[in-house]
């Protein structure tokens, strides 16, 4: 988990008088995860948070589901997605179920007439094309491509992009995204065999104040449906803030794989957890090392989870005729595998260049109607 960070100014004691230069009082807000029982930070803000002008009618932007009950290995094409100028009608979900979303997003704007709040789920937003700045209360994270920005439920936040060509692999959790637990001891601190450090975390930056009134109109997405909020001030008005709970980056190219004699099990590869999924991270590696070692896959029936797997460079061992953006679902209750052909072409190799996010879910996914619109219709025969 991200250990304890701070800007800005900030009084000795939690809860106690802080006033302005003025002489009145900084608002304070206690910002907190699951109850009071996990991280929090506490901000304080130029004007009380709770000012509200107006609220707009809410509409609905739940996935529209094609259909739950799905047992064949589907495979779809992730840049077949349109972009779409604005950052939240870009957003596609493509395969849900009870705890989380996996969407694809193609925005060409900046997120800059409106703030957004998910006060539904955190987000894990994987930047395979783009580049640009997450801007917070809590400060700002410059990103670029291979970047993971994982943003707690509730933050309010806006994103400048560089230019228009922007692909995002965007995950929503239902639940708090967490790193593996394996890789923590019991101070939170990741451990010596840990894939990545606190070096590796990157955290917010260059806190703006913004001590302004006016309108200022907020998006928040709650169980399902979109309100229009319109808000006195302006959201990012921190004069500082300290705790363990704000958005962060780490980047897939700082993920130091994990390798053996003989191949290796996902879980290796894993990055994030949250409740019934992990999201892992599949980077290049050297192969294994023992001198009959077969560095594709195994065959493997994953009878109590979903894999998914969206591509994202380079050339992966056990696939044939895979391009970037693609998304591979293979349903729990049947085996899947390595393609015919890629087990004997594995042997003696060396490395791989591959660079994949997977997802699996311990809940079968759902297919959406967008999803079919990019869908190819005879994956499940690639095997043949």
């Amino acid at each position: 988990m991200p250990q304890y960070h701070s800007l800005g100014k900030f009084p000795q004691k939690r809860h106690i008088v802080y006033r302005k230069p003025d002489g009145g009082l900084y608002a304070e807000e206690l910002v907190s995860s699951e109850g009071f029982a996990n991280i929090y930070s506490i901000i304080y803000h130029c004007h009380p948070p709770t000012l509200v002008k107006h609220v707009g009618e809410p509409f609905s932007v739940e996935p529209k589901i094609a259909y739950k009950k799905n047992l064949k290995n589907e495979s779809f094409l992730g840049f077949n997605v349109n972009p779409v100028a604005d950052y939240l009608l870009s957003r596609k979900h493509i395969l849900v179920n009870n705890d989380l979303n996996i969407c694809l997003s193609a925005p060409q704007q900046s997120l800059k007439d409106y703030f957004y709040k998910n006060a539904d789920s955190d987000e894990v937003i994987f930047v395979h094309v783009g580049s640009g700045t997450l801007k917070s209360i809590y400060g700002n994270l410059d990103f670029g491509y291979g970047d993971y920005l994982v943003i707690p439920r509730g933050t309010i936040y806006q994103i400048e992009f560089k230019d228009e060509n922007n692909r995002l692999f965007i995950v929503e959790s239902h639940s708090p995204i967490i790193t593996p637990k394996r890789y923590r001891n019991e101070y939170g601190q990741l451990l010596e065999h840990s894939p990545f450090c606190e070096r590796d975390i990157r955290k917010p930056m260059n806190l703006e104040t913004y001590d302004e009134k006016g309108d200022f109109k907020v998006m928040i997405k709650k169980e399902g449906m979109m309100h229009p909020f319109i808000l006195a001030t302006h959201p990012f008005d921190a004069i500082g803030w300290d705790g363990n709970l704000y958005p962060w980056a780490f980047s897939i190219h700082d993920f130091e794989p994990i390798t053996g004699r003989v191949h290796q099990p996902p879980p290796v590869h894993q990055t994030f957890e949250a409740h019934n999924f992990v999201i892992c991270s599949f980077v290049p590696r050297l192969f294994d090392y023992h001198p009959q070692a077969i560095p594709a896959p195994y065959n493997h029936s994953n009878i109590d989870s979903d894999e998914v797997l969206y591509y994202v460079d380079g050339d992966f061992m056990s696939r044939k005729s895979v391009v970037k953006g693609q998304i591979t679902l293979h349903p729990g209750g049947i085996p899947h595998g390595p393609h015919p052909g890629t087990v004997e072409k594995s042997i003696g190799a060396k490395e791989t260049l591959e660079l994949a996010v997977m997802v699996d879910t311990f809940k079968p996914l759902w297919l959406t109607e967008d999803s079919l619109k990019i869908k190819s219709d005879d994956y499940f025969l690639s095997w043949l």
